[in-house]
């Protein structure tokens, strides 16, 4: 009876060893995210108060919004994929995390543009948003990204209940306008967009039910 009881006591005890060192893997796991993830803003103040900006610092912030909406969009849609592989679910609340990122991220580069760029002049922006093809599928990746954060909390999922998984899956809508975006903008043959398009299209075969099948047995495996 000593015995099982000192069993017990010792199977509770590695338990609540093991499920603690699980909590604070995941919190500095989330520690790590938020450092990574506001690195970049960060370099982008300092080198704009010390003038490093280039010749043009509208255009250097606009890039590097962009390019940063993007890595973090990539990123969130990675979590699932990365989760499917390796069974550590500390990956998963990472993707509202660096989906948010994504949407500061594409709110700075949004408000550069209607304000640095064109200093709120609502009728100038109107104008040059429907005129030029890159602005208009920008602004509608924008949108959803709006959409997809606002909605993004434990209330707005219990209102719209099997609504928002399909709501939230149009975050891949999302990517691919604004590679489309990226890649009409860009002003020279860059690679940036196929490199993010391709990873886009891998990430979307991964939520495939028989690819999701193959890579959790090899992660079981």
């Amino acid at each position: 009876m000593a015995t099982a009881t000192r069993w017990h006591t010792c199977i509770r005890a590695w338990t609540w060893r093991s499920s603690s060192e699980v909590r604070h893997r995941a919190i500095w796991l989330r520690i790590a995210v938020h450092m990574v993830a506001l690195a970049p803003l960060a370099f982008l103040a300092w080198d704009w108060s010390q003038g490093q900006l280039t010749a043009n610092p509208i255009e250097e912030v606009q890039r590097r919004t962009g390019r940063w909406t993007l890595t973090w969009l990539v990123a969130s849609l990675a979590c699932t994929p990365v989760y499917t592989v390796s069974g550590i679910r500390q990956v998963l609340p990472l993707r509202r995390t660096l989906g948010l990122y994504a949407f500061a991220y594409a709110a700075l580069h949004f408000m550069n543009f209607v304000g640095l760029d064109y200093g709120f002049d609502l009728a100038l922006i109107r104008e040059d948003i429907f005129e030029k093809p890159y602005a208009v599928v920008g602004f509608a990746a924008f949108l959803v990204l709006m959409a997809l954060a606002a909605t993004s909390t434990s209330g707005w999922r219990r209102r719209l209940g099997a609504n928002w998984q399909r709501l939230h899956f149009l975050v891949f809508a999302a990517a691919l306008l604004a590679i489309v975006h990226l890649a009409w903008q860009e002003k020279v043959n860059s690679p940036r967009p196929y490199i993010y398009g391709t990873a886009v299209a891998l990430l979307l075969l991964a939520r495939l039910p028989w690819v999701r099948k193959i890579l959790g047995r090899g992660a079981s495996e």
